[in-house]
């Protein structure tokens, strides 16, 4: 009957709908990650939304900062990116490290710094942070206090020279871990000259 074949009919339509519809969403979440690995590791950092996405652990914290450290000594990046860049840095530092950092200066420090190691031939080739069973926890006046350990290796001409740093990060009232300060320390370095 033609009754029945309209109905037919309909539910091919509407199975066809509903294909497309998902070969839709489907491309377009491909895309999305498509896009997302088209991204440079200097759009990955400046694209993170550290409201919404803060690092959790002191850890992530030195992790995140450590890639950002990595660009920065790799000067592929506008004024533009480097000005993001900082920002991002800026907003894992504690309050009272900011007040020694104004924006301004702590990016033209950073260009300095970047200037300097291309000038020495330098780049970092590496950055390690401590396992979390390393990362020290105490408390100081009332304030959460962690130590996170990172190693860098710092590749100069043909050699390597593996750096130490110690950074202390203190729990702000929101719960996050903001770095405080941070220090050279002695570890042992491995000159090699390949």
């Amino acid at each position: 009957s033609m009754k029945k074949t309209r109905i037919v009919i309909l539910a091919i339509v509407i199975v066809a709908a509903i294909c497309t519809a998902f070969y839709i969403v489907n491309n377009n979440s491909k895309k999305e990650s498509a896009k997302e690995a088209g991204l440079t590791e200097i759009q990955k950092i400046t694209t993170r939304n550290m409201e919404k996405d803060y690092p959790a652990t002191p850890r992530e914290v030195i992790k995140f900062y450590n890639r950002i450290v990595k660009c920065y000594y790799g000067r592929q990046y506008s004024d533009d990116e480097l000005e993001q860049l900082a920002d991002q840095a800026l907003s894992m530092f504690d309050d009272d490290l900011l007040k020694k950092n104004e924006k301004e200066s702590y990016i033209e420090s950073v260009k300095s710094d970047a200037a300097q190691y291309e000038e020495d031939n330098k780049s970092i080739s590496q950055t390690d942070v401590c396992d979390s069973n390393d990362v020290k926890y105490m408390t100081d006046n009332g304030d959460d206090i962690a130590y996170v350990t990172a190693s860098y290796f710092i590749k100069t001409g043909s050699s390597y020279t593996k750096t130490y740093q110690e950074y202390v990060l203190r729990k702000d009232g929101d719960g996050d871990w903001k770095i405080l300060t941070f220090y050279k320390i002695e570890g042992e370095s491995s000159e090699s000259d390949e």
